[in-house]
């Protein structure tokens, strides 16, 4: 059964990318982020509550407190870069390089964290980083017959998404040693929820929520659901099935998110770009074994 739910992780996963795109194409990246941040939060604390968690607070330490607060800056950062990306570029460029984040993750893991890096691992991560490239990279100018375009501002939004991602992910391991994975996802978001309206409400942007109009907000709102299905799922696979596994499989979200980007915006893979997506699946699959 765990293997369904890492699976639908995986779907709703792949769907929040498509939801957002549309919430955010009319709206202010870092407003959407706010709205959307209000139904994240309330399902992490419905994960939390069924889970029976919600008691251990008062027996988190100072030290736990510093790095989940830590892990919850790094992740509203990420999720502001993310959406913000996915205003500017499309699904199918910006997913596999926020994907990447895997190989910058296991990097980051094997230094702080001392954890094992073997050489199928070793080979995961070039299949993953060569494959993310492939999708990413652009024609020639000269050999497209298209004039020269400048560095796309995407990109470094995608980047800042992946390198926060990272850091979210050892900041959150070392969060919540002592912690149930579920309250400490729910301690997080508060911080993300916080710090996604204080950005909002400090660049004067409140304004803004009066011009998202309400197919936005449907879909900024359906995205929240989808991200909040995607995680009761994955820590349901998690509870019974091993990690090694689960995580992995969530990351093929990423087919999910280029098919629907197929059907709902038309966005078609060049031959380079299939054969990067390949090379994603294939890496990411290297690490099941």
């Amino acid at each position: 059964m765990w293997v369904l739910f890492a699976f639908g992780s995986a779907l709703f996963a792949g769907v929040t990318s498509i939801l957002a795109k549309v919430g955010v194409r009319d709206t202010d990246s870092d407003t959407a982020t706010a709205v959307r941040t209000v139904v994240v939060l309330l399902f992490s604390w419905l994960m939390a509550w069924l889970n029976g968690s919600i008691g251990g607070l008062a027996a988190v330490s100072g030290k736990t407190w510093l790095f989940l607060t830590l892990s919850g800056l790094a992740t509203g950062a990420s999720w502001l870069c993310y959406f913000r990306a996915l205003q500017l570029g499309d699904v199918n460029k910006v997913t596999p390089v926020d994907k990447s984040s895997t190989v910058l993750t296991m990097l980051l893991a094997f230094i702080f964290l001392g954890e094992a890096l073997t050489w199928l691992k070793g080979l995961g991560m070039v299949l993953i980083g060569t494959g993310a490239y492939l999708m990413v990279a652009r024609k020639a100018a000269a050999r497209s017959g298209e004039p020269k375009q400048k560095s796309p501002l995407w990109l470094l939004y995608a980047l800042g998404s992946a390198v926060f991602a990272s850091l979210t992910a050892i900041l959150g391991k070392i969060g919540i040693e002592n912690v149930d994975s579920t309250l400490g996802t729910a301690v997080r978001t508060c911080v993300v929820l916080v710090m996604a309206w204080a950005i909002v409400l400090g660049r004067g942007k409140r304004k803004t929520l009066a011009q998202i109009d309400r197919r936005s907000y449907l879909f900024l709102i359906l995205s929240g659901f989808a991200t909040g299905g995607s995680w009761l799922c994955y820590y349901r696979a998690l509870q019974t099935g091993p990690a090694s596994v689960v995580v992995p499989i969530d990351k093929l979200s990423i087919l999910v998110s280029v098919l629907f980007a197929r059907v709902a915006f038309h966005e078609k893979l060049t031959a380079k770009a299939a054969l990067g997506l390949g090379l994603i699946v294939a890496g990411t699959l290297t690490l099941l074994v």
